[in-house]
């Protein structure tokens, strides 16, 4: 008899060992999933909340912050600006014609626009333009409309004379308002200038063979200066299209925090 109850007592404990191993296993997955999904509520609202970016194609793209509209890079004519509001500031970033396009400027209405350029692309836009260019080099800052834009260094690794993109010849930049920051890379490498960014919430970085850097470049860099949210961009290359899918998964595997958005830049593939 003492043997039989000994028994049942040992099962009895054994059944109350696994309710309880079961009852914190689902704790634990209960936990988890709730963490999981607070960091995904974290990463949709990651970035600037009033600040709507309309991509046009490639390096292309409206960007409305607010009641004020950016363009940067404005290539394709009017038409590709149908039905989009007017610009308040134009970001020109370097000379190559998937940046800067003389006729596409012309065609706009720039009646209320500052175009903001380096000096080699005004050197090579016509004089007719000169009244509403702002000219920025490498490290000068601009105060308009209650914004801060920064022009920031765009080149190729390692610096030679005969890259496609040299040091001091066009200008990324980072554009701030009310402490929140926008981040465009133009035409680069994970330059030390990038790498050294604080405080970017959202930033559109380059990524295209042989014109800028591959996704797992771009990646590390973005690993680097940490910003809320990174848009990929420009990521054309000479034989396709980058793979962003891989970009997206090499940052979230280096950095879960980081928020990455994809959005169509190639709406006509051709373009």
């Amino acid at each position: 008899m003492t043997r039989i109850i000994s028994l049942i007592s040992l099962s009895l404990i054994l059944l109350g060992c696994k309710n309880e191993k079961e009852s914190r296993t689902e704790e634990t997955t209960a936990q988890a999933a709730v963490e999981t999904s607070e960091m995904n509520e974290q990463k949709e609202e990651a970035g600037i909340q009033d600040l709507e970016i309309m991509p046009i194609s490639h390096a292309t793209a409206v960007f409305k912050w607010g009641d004020q509209v950016f363009y940067t890079d404005p290539v394709g004519g009017a038409d590709a600006f149908e039905g989009k509001p007017e610009a308040d500031f134009i970001l020109v970033t370097d000379i190559h014609g998937d940046h800067m396009n003389a006729e596409t400027l012309q065609a706009l209405n720039l009646a209320d626009a500052k175009i903001i350029v380096p000096k080699a692309v005004q050197e090579k836009l016509p004089s007719e333009l000169n009244s509403k260019l702002i000219v920025m080099n490498n490290g000068e800052s601009l105060e308009h409309m209650g914004f801060n834009i920064k022009a920031i260094p765009m080149y190729n690794l390692p610096e030679t004379q005969d890259a496609m993109h040299v040091k001091g010849r066009g200008n990324g930049y980072v554009v701030e308002k009310n402490g929140k920051r926008l981040y465009i890379s133009g035409d680069t490498e994970d330059i030390p200038e990038m790498r050294n960014l604080q405080n970017i919430d959202v930033a559109l970085v380059s990524m295209n063979l042989p014109y800028t850097m591959p996704v797992d470049q771009a990646a590390q860099g973005v690993l680097a200066f940490k910003p809320k949210k990174v848009i990929p961009y420009h990521y054309r290359g000479k034989d396709g299209f980058s793979d962003v899918e891989k970009f997206k998964q090499l940052v979230n595997e280096g950095n879960q925090e980081i928020a990455v958005e994809l959005l169509d830049w190639y709406p006509n593939n051709s373009n």
